[in-house]
């Protein structure tokens, strides 16, 4: 079978650009043959704000490029990843023009969300969902703390909808968390194209034993994501501790500045091989998001490493986190409840120890890569024989 995947890589890299990596190392060990069509959002920064609009709402040279590189390679599918903002609908127009089945992964909530977060004001938010066009996000400004910016990601989704590429462009979505796919079927997306298939961990980084005791943080730093509310949870601890920013993003500067007391120690962005030492060496892993995670790679990688988390009880965090078991979940946004948990992991080594067999006996069992490759082929195969 040979797949062309298609993603639009974001400025700071995180966990949908490594599960776009992943995906195409899983099929080429099993001897697939893999085309990529890469866009990337660094090239943003040199672009005018008009042209970028125009780019968001329709790209011509990717909608060109796609349908030449199908031609040439002949693909048995096409598998779309991130196509906001340089890709645009365009690029599924051009799988769908070219007769070449199309299926895509829904990474978040762009489909219904101007800013793809169901995000607003500091929590949660629904008010996009089901809208022919997402007015209420634009009204806010919701995407970029800018109107006009939001206005150019609703008319992407509209766009997506009047092309015809909502639900007759893709044979199947792929949605990994029955948390994500309850909100697209209640956004509108048609229930027997949805299917549930977790992200993976690949290569397997292998279990750590937590002996670096510290506390780690790996992702986006940004608001959404809870960064905040972890700072203030760590200033409440007791005695000596030690947490471990791992990444890049709007709070980056906030973070370094605190880097250095504190126990706090900001590390950057890390590559691959980075990240499996640092959650090997980590007692705990904390995932304080506050808007809707659909299946972070970062817990992953957690429970890969033998790594227990505490969590948002919030979005698809909460079937990744077991309380008792894999880790602890704390209401989200309450940074007394997330401090406690946290110093309730860090005080009790024996019950850490339970915790990491039980994470890495989780992970071997549902987020392997061959439990993934299975699943994908499955869902491959339906749709190329539809095809």
């Amino acid at each position: 079978m040979t797949v062309l995947l298609v993603h639009n890589r974001y400025r700071f890299r995180g966990g949908e650009d490594r599960a776009f990596e992943a995906e195409g190392a899983l099929l080429e060990a099993h001897g697939h043959r893999v085309v990529r069509y890469v866009e990337d959002n660094a090239r943003i920064p040199g672009m005018g704000r008009v042209r970028l609009a125009w780019t968001a709402i329709w790209n011509r040279r990717a909608y060109r490029q796609l349908r030449e590189l199908i031609r040439r390679e002949r693909p048995s599918l096409v598998h779309f990843h991130n196509s906001f903002p340089l890709l645009s609908v365009a690029a599924l127009c051009a799988a769908r023009d070219e007769g070449v089945p199309a299926v895509e992964t829904l990474h978040n909530y762009r489909l219904a969300c101007p800013n793809g977060l169901l995000w607003r004001d500091g929590k949660p938010c629904r008010a996009c969902l089901g809208r022919a066009v997402p007015w209420p996000g634009v009204r806010h400004g919701c995407y970029r703390r800018s109107r006009a910016a939001t206005l150019v990601a609703a008319l992407a989704i509209a766009a997506r909808k009047a092309a015809g590429a909502w639900h007759d462009g893709v044979e199947a979505y792929i949605v990994p968390s029955a948390f994500a796919r309850a909100v697209l079927l209640e956004a509108g997306l048609p229930e027997r194209k949805l299917v549930v298939k977790p992200n993976f961990v690949y290569p397997d980084p292998g279990p750590g034993d937590g002996s670096g005791a510290y506390a780690v943080y790996l992702g986006r730093l940004s608001e959404e994501k809870g960064v905040g509310v972890l700072l203030e949870a760590w200033s409440r601890l007791r005695g000596s501790r030690r947490l471990v920013l791992a990444g890049g993003g709007p709070l980056a500067r906030q973070v370094q500045e605190r880097s250095g007391s504190g126990g706090i120690e900001a590390v950057g962005v890390l590559d691959r091989d980075g990240v499996a030492a640092l959650l090997r060496g980590a007692a705990i892993l904390v995932a304080p998001s506050l808007c809707y995670e659909v299946c972070p790679m970062a817990a992953l990688e957690a429970l890969a490493a033998g790594t227990p988390v505490v969590a948002s009880e919030l979005g698809g965090l909460t079937e990744l986190v077991t309380p008792g078991r894999t880790g602890w979940l704390v209401p989200p946004g309450d940074a007394a409840a997330l401090a406690g948990a946290i110093e309730a992991a860090l005080e009790d080594p024996s019950g850490l120890r339970t915790m990491r067999r039980e994470a890495r006996r989780v992970y071997l069992e549902r987020y392997t890569a061959e439990a993934n490759y299975r699943r994908l082929v499955e869902i491959y195969s339906r749709v190329v024989g539809r095809g």
